[in-house]
């Protein structure tokens, strides 16, 4: 029996998964060549809501939350979300989802999405060789698969690097680059105030960063405790991506 290439299969399983979401949301499946299962279009991250989820309504905004799992935070990151009622996306790391899959699975158990962030969040990451990035996604994919059972369509780059050979990776395993709007740089500790006050500048259709992994992050925490009720009080809605 010939033994299939395990980057053609991370691509076929990333691709199901692509459909299997979009059926989940109401929403169509994307064909073949379709933007969002390549992750082509126009050779740029998403940076909206609608970028990803054509069809969400005008007032959706997405939480997204990176460098997880991690053992202390994403708990208690997904008991305050669970709390407010509230879904988001978990942009993981490879190494972190292999550690912890118990959390990995918690995390879609409960309602959120995934995003593959890399294996190890190496930076700069476009710097790196073709091979190189490309082994950081796959190895990424696998261990998140792995760990919790869902296989990720989108994929995040470390610090927002997107430069041509990370978009052509991330394309070339049906991957949707995804980037933000709203960057709090909640990972510098600059105090909880400035991370609500910078998060609360959140418009319909944003896209807002925020990280449960990589240091101490009591500040996010304390910051996403006023954030989320006041933006639903607004009228916005948090969705998955």
């Amino acid at each position: 029996m010939r033994t299939l290439p395990r980057r053609r299969v991370l691509t076929w399983t990333t691709q199901a998964a692509v459909v299997a979401g979009a059926m989940a949301l109401g929403l169509p499946a994307a064909a073949p060549g379709d933007p969002l299962t390549n992750g082509t279009a126009a050779g740029a991250a998403r940076r909206h809501v609608r970028d990803v989820l054509p069809t969400v309504s005008a007032d959706a905004i997405a939480l997204t939350i990176d460098d997880g799992p991690d053992p202390l935070w994403t708990p208690q990151v997904l008991d305050l979300l669970r709390r407010n009622r509230t879904r988001a996306t978990f942009s993981l790391i490879g190494r972190q989802a292999k550690a912890y899959p118990a959390l990995v699975k918690r995390i879609t158990a409960e309602g959120h999405s995934i995003c593959n962030h890399s294996m190890t969040h190496p930076r700069p990451f476009g710097a790196r060789s073709t091979a190189a990035i490309q082994q950081q996604i796959e190895d990424a994919q696998e261990a998140i698969i792995n760990a919790g059972g869902v296989a990720p369509r989108l994929f995040r780059a470390p610090g927002g690097d997107w430069r041509a050979g990370v978009l052509g990776a991330a394309a070339s395993l049906g991957l949707v680059p995804l980037g933000w709007d709203v960057d709090p740089r909640d990972w510098s500790r600059p105090g909880s105030d400035t991370v609500t006050n910078r998060l609360l500048t959140a418009q319909p259709g944003d896209i807002l960063l925020c990280h449960d992994g990589g240091g101490d992050r009591a500040q996010t925490l304390e910051s996403l405790r006023n954030v989320l009720p006041a933006l639903s009080h607004r009228g916005l809605q948090f969705v998955p991506l």
